[in-house]
């Protein structure tokens, strides 16, 4: 792989704005600063009555109404090890939107907003002893910054496994899709062992990449190789350290061996922003994280079937 072209695309990317995330600042009970993407944060409001529901998740706190909506609330704090909030007064809630729903998570308190770096951030050393709800970990102004994997965290709420319908099952299995390829972007495990087994169900192979780094020079050595071996479709996570979803498509479409690759974005990011992010890094589609139906449509549409070569015609026999 070329490290100069590397370096070239990234520079360019950078330099174009569209490798730094704006993340909303809070604390759970200490000093420990944690993080999360501020486009997924719909409002912060002091801690409202909740109503108390039997027979949920511990991390569910309770209910409460948000502008004629009763919403879940989730104990974040108790989630990443903290005593718990739902009974401090003086608690926040942060009303968040993943992939189109809605739900609050309780923090102790806010900070501020800040624009991090995507090359600056990276996977927490597991000595940091975060565990797997920190995705990522990064400084502001010298403080360590701990990247919240909510997606995690929702997971362990609602872990059941999201399968394909029968009905699209079917579908998939009509398809010449054995021999396609497909490179998996995302830095959640979760996220990656989800995408993998779905795409096992439609009898997809697939590689997976951690980040967006990770899959750009995945995608160059693959390029210079045995074009037998290469990618035909990327399916890749945008909330990333080093080198973003929206990054990496850019990268892609400017670099010329790469630049008719077919990319879906997968991620619980949704709104106006995101829309128009995803139209001017010219990905080929959207889809919100986690639908599997969806995801296998949009796959097999990006992925038409390739017509079989016709087989030689039999000799007649004299």
């Amino acid at each position: 792989m070329s490290g100069s072209l590397l370096e070239k695309v990234e520079r360019q990317t950078r330099l174009a704005g569209h490798n730094r995330i704006a993340m909303l600042l809070f604390r759970l009970g200490d000093e420990q600063l944690f993080g999360i993407n501020v486009f997924k944060v719909r409002e912060v409001l002091r801690r409202p009555p909740m109503e108390r529901m039997q027979g949920l998740h511990d991390l569910i706190a309770g209910s409460c109404d948000y502008r004629g909506q009763t919403i879940p609330v989730i104990d974040l704090a108790a989630a990443l090890g903290y005593p718990p909030l739902r009974d401090v007064d003086s608690a926040h809630l942060m009303v968040t939107e993943f992939s189109r729903s809605m739900q609050g998570f309780l923090v102790a308190d806010l900070q501020r907003m800040v624009h991090c770096d995507g090359e600056a951030m990276s996977a927490p050393a597991p000595s940091l002893g975060f565990g797997s709800r920190v995705n990522a970990v990064t400084r502001v102004d010298g403080a360590l910054l701990a990247v919240v994997d909510v997606e995690h965290v929702l997971a362990s709420i609602d872990s059941a496994p999201a399968e394909l319908s029968g009905q699209l099952q079917r579908e998939a299995t009509t398809r010449s899709l054995a021999m396609r390829r497909v490179l998996v972007v995302d830095d959640s495990g979760i996220a990656r062992r989800r995408l993998v087994a779905l795409f096992k169900q439609m009898g997809i192979d697939c590689l997976v990449a951690g980040d967006g780094r990770e899959a750009l020079e995945r995608l160059l050595d693959l390029a210079s190789s045995d074009p037998a071996s290469q990618i035909e479709l990327v399916v890749s996570d945008i909330e990333m350290p080093r080198l973003d979803g929206y990054a990496l498509t850019r990268a892609i479409r400017e670099t010329p061996s790469l630049c008719k690759l077919k990319v879906l974005l997968h991620s619980s990011l949704s709104g106006l922003f995101n829309e128009a992010m995803i139209k001017e890094v010219k990905a080929d589609r959207f889809v919100a994280k986690f639908q599997p139906d969806l995801l296998a449509q949009a796959v097999m549409e990006l992925l038409p079937e390739v017509a079989a070569a016709p087989t030689a015609p039999k000799a007649s026999a004299d």
